[in-house]
């Protein structure tokens, strides 16, 4: 932590809140009489007004009303309404509010004071050869949802006409747990600075509606593309990345920007928030069910051995699953996490298999609730300051990462002593 050098409490600085000036907008009706350089700045005060009082909703709802006036689109209302709302922009919304009102879309005498200005490029145009660049845009991204739709409706009618095989059953029963889920993380966009991401039980409501690891896969890959999109918000592209981009791709890194300019980072970071949590809670559905799974060939010695082991089978605050106690007969290395004392430990065996066979006196062994099989000296735990943090870099971390894993933590060293208890989390094996 930074210390400071100035002497006494820091001052608070005086904020002003800046007040809504939605019903007063700025009076263009002698525009086309004014000079080039006044006509310029009327312009971009309009163009700054309706961007700071105005959302995505209103620009909508102001180019729908252009296209209906103009018979070239009329035609295309129905694609263009059909985009989602974050992509009619305050520029292009701006535009078509300004001619609705009456606005000139060319005026000469800007025009000509346009390119005496120094450092400027290109002429004006027409407003028009600007809107209908992105109206066609905005034709062809909602025909393509138009299509989409139209390729579901006829799947759905299919799918009457047939019996549904068992991915077509699971997708179904997936979109019905998820009812309450989405019409929780609706809420964020109705109030964002409300909204909390620990909300929504999560974890219990998919218990109940007896999500099974098949539900959470599926549920797990339709949100992928969301919980994507809200990461590159957080971490934009800088204009220099962009530069190097793809057309394709840099457009839709300045759609997203634009998209979102709007929102606080902070409102943003709880709705991620809150996706992750949901994936998480997924997570330990399917890790449970892995850990869970019989062997295809029973091992009748191991199951005798890891029967009286008493062990937290999964943790929804840390998101954490037990492995099958079974992986730990004969393996080189247990790692273990207490949910209450917030230890993380390393068992290693005093016996290993050059070979990793794991061969029969050899690696770690389990009696009872006990651990056996592991040196005494080498055997740690430590205590983590920011578990939810450092868990998540165990689960990322790789075969070497993992090695130098505990080294890194700047804690005391405490020795293990094999006993596990209920609240003991088994995280992984190493061979």
């Amino acid at each position: 932590m930074a210390i400071s050098l100035l002497k006494g409490a820091r001052k608070k600085r005086k904020t002003t809140r800046r007040v809504s000036q939605k019903n007063h907008e700025p009076d263009i009706s002698k525009a086309s009489e004014l000079d080039g350089p006044t006509f310029g700045r009327l312009k971009d005060s309009c163009y700054n007004y309706y961007r700071l009082e105005f959302k995505g909703a209103d620009y909508k709802r102001w180019i729908l009303e252009y296209c209906k006036d103009k018979p070239e689109w009329k035609k295309h209302i129905k694609a263009i309404g059909k985009n989602p709302e974050w992509r009619f922009g305050c520029t292009l919304g701006t535009s078509c509010r300004l001619l609705n009102k009456g606005f000139p879309s060319y005026h000469k005498p800007y025009a000509d004071h346009w390119l005496e200005l120094p450092g400027t490029m290109g002429e004006i145009k027409p407003m028009e050869h600007f809107i209908d660049k992105h109206l066609n845009e905005l034709v062809e991204t909602g025909s393509k949802v138009i299509e989409e739709v139209k390729i579901k409706e006829e799947k759905e009618k299919q799918l009457e006409a047939r019996k549904p095989s068992i991915q077509e059953r699971i997708a179904s029963q997936s979109l019905l747990m998820m009812g309450a889920v989405d019409d929780w993380l609706d809420t964020w966009s109705e109030n964002p600075a409300k909204f909390d991401p620990k909300g929504f039980r999560i974890s219990k409501h998919l218990n109940d509606v007896k999500c099974t690891q098949a539900h959470a896969r599926r549920i797990k890959e339709w949100y992928t593309d969301e919980i994507a999109e809200f990461t590159e918000v957080l971490q934009p592209p800088s204009k220099a990345q962009r530069e190097q981009m793809p057309e394709k791709e840099r457009d839709w890194a300045e759609q997203l920007i634009e998209a979102y300019a709007d929102y606080d980072k902070k409102h943003i970071k709880k709705y991620l928030e809150a996706l992750t949590l949901f994936m998480g809670a997924c997570d330990i559905i399917i890790d449970t069910a892995k850990a869970n799974r019989k062997p295809r060939k029973r091992i009748r010695s191991k199951e005798k051995m890891v029967a009286k082991l008493r062990f937290k089978v999964n943790d929804e605050k840390f998101q954490l699953a037990s492995i099958n106690p079974q992986e730990i007969i004969g393996a080189e290395e247990l790692w273990v996490f207490n949910i209450k004392t917030r230890k993380l430990g390393r068992y290693i065996a005093s016996s290993k298999d050059p070979l990793h066979q794991r061969r029969e006196g050899t690696g770690l062994g389990v009696k009872g609730t006990t651990i056996t099989g592991f040196s005494t000296d080498e055997s740690i735990q430590k205590t983590l300051r920011k578990p939810e943090e450092k868990l998540k870099e165990f689960k990322d971390a790789g075969k070497i990462k993992i090695k130098k894993f505990l080294d890194e933590i700047n804690a005391v060293d405490i020795k293990l002593n094999g006993r596990i208890n209920p609240d003991t989390i088994l995280l992984k094996t190493i061979d």
